[in-house]
């Protein structure tokens, strides 16, 4: 299927998006539309007829355990009240811990790479089948952008992209400026990843920018696409006419004007990188939606992962994880160096998520909630999702007796009651005694 240019919606930039000229299609992150109600600007958008396709970000495919069937069905919702031609995710894992490994569950609220080894292709290639019998369209998935690597990795990006193209089936969604990403902090080709995956399996390609600090490249997604950036989709084009290009923004939205900007770079890249006529791989040989890459497709259903694969796997990325975000020590071959300020990133992206979620938080605590947030973080890992980890800071805050101001205390015991419901969290008589003395004696 052919989606053209489109751009990722979000609410912030809705009125943007539905002014912009030359758009065939959007993206909306999936876990934040509601399952039976669309927001009226993807409605207008529809009725137009721009194709909305739903974006996948907490399935953790890449993780040890299989695929939540909740979270499937959560996904497929989406993309049945979309009438997205396809769903997408990242390979990746986003939680660890739990009965695989009999430890508490950690969550890690970003995307986080597996490692390129056999073992965790065979999980993965399960984990992925077993959402593609759950869902109603085609899978696509995405490579991600990392701040670390895995030690005694078996496979390079494009062997393990074109080993799980070939096992599964499954479409990709190539993101450029995450293969731009990996090669700033890893030091791993875009090109010879171009040129050792399968780009006739490519459904559509990500482009976003990013900033370098210290040596360090950030995916921030809240900065204008860069030259690099574009180089590498210019690289991509070059081997292949992709069926979908799309502008992702996720914070700090521009005007309207400079997002029409980057658009137009985009499609100047696509226009100066185009192949002269003649033989080559090019859109023509990709595979319709819910195709294979490979001219025979998929083979024989292979023999269940064998529970001592995703016992192998559940450990080292708890281990990661925990270290993380828990304090534990690093796993052995890794760079603490990278492990520590991948760290700092899990937490300041916590802080500024739970911003959003909950808006009131900065608002009361003002110039002291991020201080607040990264110190309760260094402390307490994530449960839940964001609005879970929002609440259980508010009641960090109260139990240890802040926020000092009486009247800012008091804002603050209203909003956690309001939303905790009949069953507080933890340490219930505790909060709920000091929430009263708040309310009631100051």
């Amino acid at each position: 299927m052919e989606l053209g240019i489109g751009i990722g919606w979000r609410p912030e930039i809705a009125a943007e998006v539905e002014a912009l000229s030359g758009i065939d299609w959007v993206e909306a992150v999936a876990e934040n539309l509601c399952a039976d109600h669309l927001p009226d600007s993807l409605v207008r958008l529809r009725e137009r007829g721009v194709t909305v396709v739903p974006h996948g970000v907490a399935l953790g495919l890449g993780g040890a355990d299989r695929p939540a069937p909740d979270r499937l069905a959560a996904l497929a919702a989406r993309a049945e009240l979309l009438g997205a031609p396809l769903v997408t995710e990242h390979i990746a894992f986003v939680r660890a811990g739990g009965p695989l490994t009999a430890s508490p569950r950690l969550e890690a609220g970003h995307l986080l790479p597996v490692p390129r080894t056999w073992d965790a292709l065979d999980v993965l290639c399960e984990n992925v089948r077993i959402a593609q019998d759950s869902l109603p369209v085609p899978l696509a998935l995405e490579n991600i952008a990392a701040l670390i690597t895995w030690p005694d990795e078996e496979l390079t990006e494009g062997q393990f992209l074109a080993e799980l193209v070939e096992r599964t089936g499954v479409r990709l969604l190539i993101d450029v400026a995450n293969l731009h990403t990996n090669h700033v902090n890893l030091g791993q080709d875009p090109a010879k990843a171009l040129d050792e995956l399968p780009v006739e399996a490519i459904a559509y390609v990500h482009v976003a920018g990013g900033v370098e600090r210290n040596g360090v490249w950030h995916d921030t997604h809240a900065h204008p696409v860069s030259g690099p950036v574009l180089d590498v989709l210019a690289e991509l084009r070059s081997r292949v006419d992709p069926p979908g290009v799309l502008l992702e923004r996720d914070d700090a939205f521009p005007p309207g004007a400079e997002l029409a900007g980057e658009l137009d770079a985009i499609r100047a890249t696509l226009r100066r990188a185009a192949p002269s006529a003649g033989p080559g791989p090019d859109r023509g040989t990709a595979p319709a939606p819910g195709g294979t890459a490979g001219a025979e497709g998929p083979t024989a259903a292979p023999a269940p992962v064998s529970a001592a694969t995703r016992d192998r796997t559940a450990v080292a990325q708890t281990a990661l994880l925990s270290a993380l975000v828990a304090g534990t020590p690093a796993p052995e071959g890794f760079d603490h160096r990278r492990l520590r300020v991948q760290s700092r990133a899990l937490a300041a992206k916590r802080a500024d998520v739970v911003a959003k979620v909950a808006p009131e938080l900065p608002e009361i605590l003002g110039d002291g909630y991020r201080a607040a947030f990264l110190a309760y973080a260094g402390s307490r890992t994530m449960s839940g999702g964001y609005r879970r980890d929002a609440l259980d800071f508010a009641e960090h805050v109260l139990i240890a007796g802040g926020p000092a101001d009486p009247a800012a205390r008091r804002r603050l015991a209203y909003w956690w009651q309001d939303r905790s419901g009949s069953r507080p969290p933890r340490r219930t008589t505790r909060l709920v005694r000091a929430a009263r003395a708040v309310l009631v004696g100051k």
